[in-house]
């Protein structure tokens, strides 16, 4: 089969963060021309509506009532995703403490996952050669039927150690409690927590660099298109 006539590949990569999660998939979506879709940018997102619009993160039934709302939207292009708020670049706010310490509340409430677990699906079925879609529960509840299923995992260390990378200047065992603490409540929520699908292949991230583990998913991906 001719590569322009392979039918779209529909990845999806889950697991907590600090694993490497997006750095993988921008970079897998780049190298093999597929869509990418953060699915924590979206919840990012709808709290961050949240918290603007003075919504109590505290009251579920206030959150379920205001989750159809905000107008979000994702851009897939892996070398510059990006997203919106009611027209509203996001990109930026969505990454600061106020959401960031409120996005597994929000999460939790069943009407926004249902909310963005439709848009996300929509935007799947309409990537045209494919797309890679990272997240916490993408296949096991959004894309269960997801070609390729990968979940990554690393040591706690390693995640703090990344994260507080990332987050300039954070001390790296609070920001390991906080990992830890958010596992907990992605993990234990009653509606799609963060899990392992049974046919996603796992893969340690603790002492790889990341292009082995960009490699690594690369040739999972080409192993599944060429039918092996």
């Amino acid at each position: 089969m001719e590569n322009g006539a392979a039918k779209p590949v529909i990845v999806a990569i889950d697991g907590p963060s600090g694993t490497g999660k997006s750095s993988t998939s921008k970079a897998v979506a780049a190298q093999l021309g597929l869509s990418y879709l953060d699915t924590g940018a979206q919840y990012r997102a709808i709290t961050w509506w949240m918290v603007t619009n003075g919504i109590d993160i505290a009251d579920a039934s206030a959150i379920a009532a205001a989750a159809a709302k905000p107008d979000i939207l994702s851009g897939t292009d892996p070398t510059e995703p990006t997203i919106t708020v009611d027209g509203v670049d996001v990109s930026g706010p969505i990454r600061e403490q106020e959401v960031t310490s409120r996005v597994s509340a929000v999460s939790a409430v069943p009407e926004v996952r249902a909310r963005i677990t439709e848009l996300q699906r929509a935007i799947a079925a309409s990537a045209v050669t494919g797309i890679v879609v990272e997240g916490r529960d993408i296949g096991t509840t959004v894309l269960p039927d997801a070609d390729l299923k990968i979940f990554l995992t690393a040591s706690p260390e390693a995640r703090a150690a990344r994260r507080s990378g990332e987050l300039k200047g954070a001390d790296l065992r609070t920001t390991r409690e906080a990992l830890i603490k958010r596992d907990a409540a992605d993990s234990s929520r009653k509606t799609s927590p963060l899990a392992k699908a049974d046919d996603a292949v796992e893969v340690d991230t603790t002492d790889l660099t990341l292009q082995q583990v960009v490699e690594c998913v690369v040739t999972l991906v080409e192993e599944k298109r060429a039918g092996k």
